[in-house]
């Protein structure tokens, strides 16, 4: 028994000396208070597994600078890398030229607000201001998936997709005979998919071998043989990317899986948004798509045919925005702040995940308070539990400002989507929280074609439809437990 006690009074010794050490570093990194306090909290409350935790979650690779996507983005923003390349070199002298807006933005306050987005967005990365695009909207996986399998069908040259999740399910093996019909046919296929995100296939590779053996190309996205050493499992690609031809574009909210077409019994109906995008703004998911295959496999695609010349396909404004540790600002992060805090009349959030930032929950009660009409709509079945309960303490803060909360009971929403005034919105892979925000590689569009957002609008509404509004003073009069157990899962909000 003394041998015991000594073994384990030296572990804890041990760990409390490693964790001061770490806290120690942390607070040097001069991080976000939030984050630092609920480091300190695991390393306290629990020994050694808190270091462990930390060296897999933990770790801040965008102070470490260990992705190197961001200087291949550069070089392709000065023209080095694509310095051949007759229609990026069109995009790269518009979006020089877009500060300038003039032409395609009246001298009112809405596109005023337009404008400072569009600004942020040119200065905090390289996303172009397009007009000459068609956006289609849809809401759920088996819209997104018909339109999808046409497309492939169609398609003549090469398929690049890029997911966080590819399931072996009924649509996966679907897709999966299809792409291997298309690769007999001389398409050129590459798959991107999240390392992390499609553990499965860690222990059932048939589905990706039989792709494979028919020449398509697949690849993980930061693979993970030694987390714990590499301190990469952390930052997960959670894009949803699809490229076809370079004149057909895909991104929003929609893995493949047969539960986003509503076959899962514990969710039932799957709520999401994706869009299908026509014209020139498929120009900046194909980039991402082949930066992000540069950083995997260090290959270089340079034909033009990835870029071809395209014709005139409407006028909608848009801007495709991808984020992530590989660069210096989170765009959409700042982006969204930005476009809350312009907010004059409404604010309309749709989310799967609600674990907002400082920033963010202040903009919003802000706003809320000043008599902007603010409407959050959010799952009311869970997906994942702690997330969902910590999302309920800022709930709190946005009833008391005179916000709105609703909860969505048809069936699962996943849908990513805020619409601002109805002259802004945003949809794509983001969530509303801090690993979207600040960790995940992600991708959305910004879109600020009218006609486009009331038609999001009118989602957004029908889904208010078929949810329950959180009444105020129920909601503050819920029982203590169910309030201390919200209060916990926030303090570790900043790290989940």
């Amino acid at each position: 028994m003394d041998i015991i006690q000594g073994l384990i009074i030296g572990f804890l010794v041990i760990s409390y000396i490693l964790g001061t050490i770490v806290a120690m570093t942390i607070l040097l990194e001069n991080r976000d208070p939030s984050k630092t306090v609920a480091w300190l909290l695991i390393f306290i409350l629990l020994p050694g597994i808190g270091l462990i935790t930390y060296a897999i979650f933990g770790r801040n690779l965008r102070k470490i600078k260990i992705f190197k996507t961001q200087k291949l983005a550069n070089s392709i923003k000065e023209e080095k890398l694509f310095k051949n390349l007759e229609e990026i070199n069109k995009i790269i002298r518009l979006e020089q030229d877009t500060i300038t807006i003039s032409k395609f933005l009246k001298n009112n306050e809405e596109d005023n607000a337009r404008l400072k987005i569009i600004s942020l967005l040119l200065n905090t990365g390289m996303f172009p201001f397009t007009t000459n695009n068609k956006i289609d909207v849809f809401v759920d996986g088996n819209e997104k998936f018909n339109s999808l399998i046409r497309d492939i069908e169609n398609a003549k040259d090469h398929i690049h997709l890029e997911y966080f999740i590819i399931k072996d399910s009924e649509i996966g093996r679907k897709i999966k005979e299809l792409l291997i019909k298309k690769s007999k046919e001389n398409v050129k296929i590459r798959i991107l998919y999240d390392d992390v995100g499609c553990w499965r296939f860690w222990f059932h590779r048939k589905f990706f071998n039989e792709m494979k053996s028919y020449g398509i190309e697949i690849v993980p996205f930061l693979p993970t043989k030694f987390p714990i050493i590499g301190g990469k499992l952390n930052y997960r690609n959670h894009r949803k990317i699809v490229v076809i031809d370079g004149q057909i574009g895909y991104t929003g909210g929609i893995n493949i899986g047969d539960e986003y077409m509503g076959r899962n019994k514990k969710f039932g109906y799957w709520r999401d948004t994706h869009i299908r995008i026509e014209g020139t703004s498929v120009y900046m998911l194909q980039m991402t798509f082949l930066i992000d295959w540069y950083y995997n496999t260090k290959e270089v695609l340079l034909d033009k045919k990835y870029f071809p010349k395209l014709g005139s396909f409407g006028n909608s404004m848009m801007q495709v925005v991808a984020s992530g540790p590989d660069s210096d600002w989170e765009a959409i992060h700042y982006a969204y702040f930005l476009a809350i805090c312009q907010a004059k009349r409404s604010i309309y959030i749709e989310t799967p995940y609600f674990i907002p930032d400082e920033s963010i929950i202040r903009a919003l009660k802000s706003a809320a308070l000043s008599g902007v009409d603010v409407r959050i709509i959010f799952p009311k079945i869970a997906d994942h539990k702690i997330v969902n309960t910590a999302s309920y303490s800022y709930f709190d803060d946005i009833l008391k400002s005179g916000g709105k909360v609703y909860l969505y009971n048809k069936g699962f929403t996943h849908s990513k989507v805020i619409i601002i005034d109805n002259i802004i919105a945003s949809t794509g892979s983001a969530n509303m929280d801090l690993r979207s925000f600040m960790l995940n590689f992600e991708i959305n569009a910004f879109i600020y074609d009218e006609n486009v957002i009331e038609l999001m609008k009118e989602d957004f509404f029908e889904d208010m439809k078929n949810s329950d509004e959180i009444d105020k003073d129920e909601f503050k009069n819920r029982s203590i437990v169910e309030k201390s157990k919200e209060s916990i899962a926030r303090l570790f909000s900043p790290i989940l």
